[in-house]
């Protein structure tokens, strides 16, 4: 495995236990039980696992910013937006691009008063802001499963970190949200989780938002899930809206949509590490 693989894997367990989502994360052992209490064991009677201390509990993130690499102009931070955001292929397989695939430049989404997502001016505060569109088509009795990566690059983190706090108020101010014409999200939570707390291991701040999602053009009750993090002056966004025949968190035979999302995720946190750090 390579050393990158092996900081995407750490960063996808820590993500998965920090009590945003509760599901498996790739590249276990073989007979590891789903509980993760290890080996099944054989015929002859369950393998005890052996005691191990845990592992000791991070007090800083593991990230040391060059100021000669940050973003200073916009054209610095779309280079960056794009190096970073997720594609399909950072999802899983079965994923493709939509048409069209990047949102405009200029695109900025506005959560009305009347908790209605309009299109709005970019803030002076941010200096680019990119969204890649992508799903998985419909296929042998499914939905089509939409889903999308945003990065936002801030002038500041001051003012980066400004947007998570906002992010979380929306849900508290609009639990219910008219996302487009026949689209909407319903009975909205949020939950925050700066560095430190809740497991969270990977990211200045971070936050999940979800709650059910309904599409006038399809039958029946989805799950919505929005999981948003900050690496200093950047922050980057995930968002899953289901379709029939799809499970957010999965079970013993189907593997849920989450562990592609969060995948998504510290892959861009990665990329925007990678992008922004010391170099030694």
């Amino acid at each position: 495995m390579a050393y990158g693989d092996q900081r995407l894997l750490r960063a996808c367990c820590a993500v998965l236990v920090s009590g945003l989502i509760a599901t498996g994360c790739s590249g276990g052992g073989d007979g590891e039980r789903p509980d993760g209490k290890g080996s099944t064991g054989t015929a002859q009677g369950p393998t005890k696992a052996p005691t191990t201390a845990p592992a000791p509990t991070p007090t800083a993130l593991d990230f040391t910013p060059d100021p000669k690499r940050a973003p200073k102009t916009e054209a610095e931070a779309r280079r960056l937006a794009l190096a970073v955001v997720a594609g399909p292929d950072a999802w899983a397989p079965g994923y493709v691009k939509r048409t069209p695939h990047l949102s405009d430049p200029d695109y900025w989404p506005v959560l009305g008063a009347n908790c209605s997502w309009e299109t709005g001016s970019r803030p002076a505060d941010v200096l680019a802001s990119v969204t890649a569109y992508s799903e998985i088509p419909a296929t042998g009795g499914k939905g089509v499963l939409r889903v999308a990566a945003t990065v936002t690059v801030h002038r500041t983190e001051s003012d980066a970190d400004w947007e998570m706090a906002s992010t979380l108020e929306e849900a508290l101010n609009c639990p219910d949200q008219k996302l487009r014409e026949g689209e909407r999200v319903t009975g909205l939570m949020s939950l925050g989780n700066p560095f430190g707390v809740g497991g969270n291991a990977t990211a200045h701040d971070a936050l999940r938002e979800g709650g059910t999602y309904l599409d006038d053009a399809v039958k029946g009750k989805q799950f919505y899930s929005w999981y948003q993090s900050r690496l200093g002056q950047v922050t980057v966004a995930t968002v899953v809206k289901g379709a029939p025949g799809y499970q957010e968190m999965g079970d013993a035979t189907t593997t849920g949509t989450a562990q592609a999302q969060v995948q998504a995720l510290v892959t861009m946190l990665q990329r925007a590490e990678d992008e922004l750090e010391v170099q030694s």
